[in-house]
């Protein structure tokens, strides 16, 4: 395993959190606290997956993940929302811009943690499909 993972969240505490916790599983982890950095990263970067918070500074997460799933190399990057928001309206809402999955802060590691394997599990299971078929 060395997947890399961006993670953006503009709460510092919990940007290190979720990096500490994907580091001891032996992921590659990024942060930044903005979606304007976040879209710049992964347009950048060859990331294996995004963990998004929605309330942040300038463009919101909603919008960042709106963009990624318009642009054709990041369209396909698991895209976990990680918020505060437990609002069905949100997370509906992050459905319909191309969010994968949605978590509630906070979160318990081992759930974060087997949400993050199963969507890289799912993702490496399509391109597996797609080698096949081809």
């Amino acid at each position: 395993m060395n997947e890399k993972v961006l993670v953006v969240d503009d709460d510092p505490s919990m940007a290190r959190l979720i990096e500490h916790i994907l580091q001891g599983k032996g992921y590659q982890v990024i942060t930044t606290n903005n979606g304007l950095k976040a879209l710049k990263i992964a347009r950048s970067e060859e990331l294996d997956m995004i963990i998004l918070d929605l309330m942040l500074p300038g463009v919101d997460g909603f919008e960042v993940c709106h963009q990624l799933r318009e642009e054709p190399n990041t369209a396909d990057v698991p895209i976990l929302v990680l918020s505060g928001k437990m609002d069905e309206k949100d997370k509906s809402e992050a459905t319909k811009v191309g969010a994968d999955a949605y978590l509630t802060k906070p979160v318990m590691s081992p759930e974060l943690c087997r949400k993050v394997h199963d969507l890289l599990a799912l993702k490496a299971a399509a391109r597996q499909s797609q080698k096949t078929s081809v």
